[in-house]
């Protein structure tokens, strides 16, 4: 650890100590921080739990919004995140309402302790386990089949036990201050109605049909609305992946907040289009990964028993991420994707946008949506023709 990086530690070490302290009415002492990264605006620490009179945990995360952190931002928004601040209050919210499920229905680690003033989650720790990018990575079966079944269970658990709960997380959210209860995903999707024809006319030299364009601005009430809304963590990377003995679990809730789910198994089956990431699913990994999440569901969404409501609806979902991670990463924000190329599964950006193009013309195709799959074949030769010169 660097001087700077240990300087840093133990100011958040510090400040981790006096608000669990306070929060406990007697001395906790914290020791050995161990740096875990972040986005570039956070320090995240695993530290031990030294002394303490009480029954904590051995070790925690500790989790401080950089005060001087800078977004470097496309359109003056990163991907998901309204601001900084906004992102680290909706994940302390997030995180303060996955806490009251229970343990079982639990998507990832639970609030010990949290201090909005100084930008301060506690949280508790999964352990040193795999990420569902080193199993991926390693390309080993049945392992890698294993690990996306768990994943997508774990979604539809997280998904059924949180439907009809959106006023318990409304409620949290209003006590944190107004102008930072901006949803920076749905605000984004809102934008990209308008930006990303502009972008596919100037960069590519393509007309969006009107039908197109209409679907759009449809499926956008994904994100406000739909039939299906429950919990999302949203940004579920490979990265904020990790498979212990409970099964897979989740990190980082900077998007949190309810959606329709859809997005959630469709976001996997775009290949996780908030960064670079590639996973190559064949139709019958695909289809195993959505029965996986659907078993999950179905009891408190009969609708999706019916194979053509569920297929229309994955449909929609795909079609609002691939429009998404181009308004994303069809212009070349340099900045942006390097950090996205940091992803352990990441790719450049010219095959990442290929290839979802054209597994959503594939989809498209499959469901006989030729017009959807006429213009997303287009889109992938074009940029293919683009990047080849």
């Amino acid at each position: 650890m660097t001087a700077l990086l240990a300087e840093r530690a133990t100011e958040v070490v510090s400040a981790a100590q006096h608000l669990l302290t306070k929060r406990m009415g007697a001395p906790v002492k914290l020791s050995d921080p161990i740096e875990l990264g972040g986005s570039g605006r956070t320090t995240v620490l695993r530290v031990r739990v030294a002394e303490n009179a009480f029954s904590l945990p051995r070790t925690l995360i500790v989790k401080q919004l950089r005060g001087a952190a800078q977004d470097r931002r496309i359109g003056g928004l990163a991907p998901g995140v309204a601001s900084i601040d906004a992102a680290f209050l909706r994940e302390a919210v997030s995180y303060q309402f996955t806490t009251a499920l229970s343990s079982r229905h639990r998507p990832g680690a639970y609030l010990l302790a949290h201090d909005l003033s100084a930008r301060l989650l506690i949280l508790s720790d999964l352990g040193e386990n795999a990420s569902l990018t080193t199993v991926l990575q390693s390309g080993a079966e049945p392992a890698s089949r294993n690990a996306l079944m768990a994943f997508a269970q774990a979604m539809g658990r997280m998904h059924a036990a949180t439907v009809g709960r959106e006023p318990d997380f409304v409620a949290l959210l209003r006590r944190v201050d107004v102008v930072h209860r901006v949803d920076g995903i749905a605000q984004q999707a809102e934008a990209a109605i308008g930006e990303v024809p502009g972008m596919l006319r100037r960069e590519l030299n393509i007309e969006v049909p009107g039908e197109i364009a209409e679907r759009i601005v449809a499926g956008n009430r994904l994100f406000s609305a739909g039939r299906y809304r429950a919990f999302s963590p949203s940004d579920l990377c490979p990265d904020n992946v990790i498979l212990n003995a409970e099964g897979a679990r989740f990190l980082d809730y900077e998007w949190g907040g309810f959606r329709d789910a859809t997005l959630d198994i469709a976001y996997a089956l775009v290949s996780f289009p908030g960064c670079l990431c590639d996973v190559e699913l064949s139709r019958e990994r695909a289809r195993q990964l959505v029965e996986a999440w659907r078993s999950e569901v179905v009891g408190v969404w009969p609708a999706l028993a019916d194979d053509d409501v569920l297929a229309e609806r994955i449909l929609e979902a795909r079609l609002i991420w691939v429009w998404l991670t181009t308004y994303w990463f069809l212009p070349a924000d340099h900045a942006r994707i390097a950090a996205a190329r940091e992803h352990g599964l990441s790719i450049p950006r010219s095959a990442a946008l290929i290839n979802r193009w054209v597994a959503l013309a594939e989809d498209a195709r499959s469901v006989g949506d030729d017009i959807l799959g006429d213009f997303a074949e287009h889109v992938s030769a074009t940029l293919e023709e683009r990047w080849e010169e």
